[in-house]
């Protein structure tokens, strides 16, 4: 259904198929066609797998992955799906992940349903993914160990932590794959409440049931440039040394905040500390979170969604002494601009010249008011 909504959103047939073909997983048949799911015209993938014998473990999976022709974004992101649909199917079955084995049909559609689509994504340009409250479906499914209600017990693993709904939905609406790739690309998080809409496409299943379509939307937006959808996030800390605080900054920072700083406040009791601040665009808000509970002494973090509104802004350039010095320039609202220097590029360029920062910055804005 991912792929079936990739299609409907432009990717090429072709391009699927010679990605599948690059694989080397043997002689795939590679079927797509549109087709009308309740009044919704849709785009649907299937495969045609030989039959095999046999199981193979995660190990198996992984390595076929790490030898793929594929790039280092996808390899990354599909051995990370099949670990936690590997840790899913352990926990649940009571063994551990190295004993986890995939029948081997099975394991090649999984292949194929995991690693394409993470290909895709990529192949279209898609940075940022968000999920809505997904819909799991209820009533009964037969797998290889019985009958078990829905959802399966592997996919409600894989989405524990994530927002969840569609329990009176008759049937199976979400698979342990189609979990662990939303899971893996969204890591939970809810859509921004303010998007602009580009574009939506409509993947089929297999299944065409009376009174819904059984069919997955994927939706393309930007999200605005000039009013941002933005996260302040915060952790207080009262135990924590001063000369630690910086290296949580610069962490905090490499895991996309878009600015990081401290304050100092008084805690309960009185005690000093320090407040650490960070605004992130919505996409970094796991990673960065993840980077102050690492890097920090604090037992959590908070955040909430605020706007801003942004100065455009360009880059340029100014030659001084021999020395490059990059320039950055803010369009304001009546036409003017305002422009400073990058001071890491002026502090270099003072001490290649020798001369003192003051006297470097006041030649360079003379050069620039020329």
């Amino acid at each position: 259904m991912t792929l079936g909504a990739l299609i409907d959103l432009g990717l090429e047939p072709d391009w699927l198929r010679n990605f599948i073909h690059s694989l080397d997983l043997g002689e795939i048949g590679v079927n797509i066609e549109r087709v009308n799911r309740r009044g919704i015209n849709c785009g649907r993938v299937w495969f045609e797998i030989p039959e095999q014998k046999g199981h193979r473990h995660l190990r198996h999976i992984v390595e076929i992955i790490e030898k793929a022709p594929i790039s280092e974004l996808t390899r990354k992101r599909s051995i990370a799906a099949f670990q936690r649909l590997g840790a899913a199917e352990a926990e649940v079955h009571g063994t551990t992940m190295e004993k986890v084995h995939f029948h081997e049909v099975g394991a090649i559609d999984a292949i194929l349903d995991i690693v394409c689509s993470m290909a895709a994504v990529e192949q279209l340009g898609f940075q940022e993914f968000y999920t809505r409250p997904i819909v799991v479906g209820s009533g009964f499914i037969d797998i290889d160990h019985g009958r078990y209600p829905v959802p399966a017990p592997a996919t409600l693993k894989i989405l524990e932590g994530l927002p969840l709904t569609g329990f009176d939905v008759e049937g199976e609406c979400t698979t342990p794959t189609g979990a662990t790739l939303i899971a893996t690309l969204t890591a939970g998080q809810l859509a921004p409440n303010q998007l602009r809409v580009v574009k939506s496409g409509y993947g089929a299943g297999t299944r065409n049931p009376e009174g819904r379509p059984n069919a997955l939307r994927l939706i393309v937006c930007e999200l605005g440039s000039a009013a941002d959808l933005v996260y302040v996030l915060q952790a207080d800390l009262d135990d924590m040394r001063g000369e630690d605080v910086p290296a949580a900054l610069q962490a905090a920072l490499d895991a996309g905040a878009l600015d990081a700083t401290t304050h100092p406040i008084a805690m309960k009791k009185g005690r000093p500390g320090l407040r650490l601040e960070a605004l992130v665009a919505a996409g970094a808000l796991t990673a960065v979170a993840d980077a102050v509970l690492r890097h920090t002494t604090t037992l959590g973090v908070r955040y909430w969604p605020t706007q801003r509104s942004i100065l455009e802004r360009v880059e340029d350039h100014i030659d001084w002494r021999g020395q490059r010095i990059r320039v950055k320039r803010a369009l304001l609202p009546d036409g003017q601009s305002r422009s400073k220097p990058e001071y890491d590029d002026l502090a270099a360029a003072a001490r290649e010249a020798g001369v003192p920062i003051p006297q470097a910055r006041a030649e360079i804005e003379a050069l620039q008011h020329k």
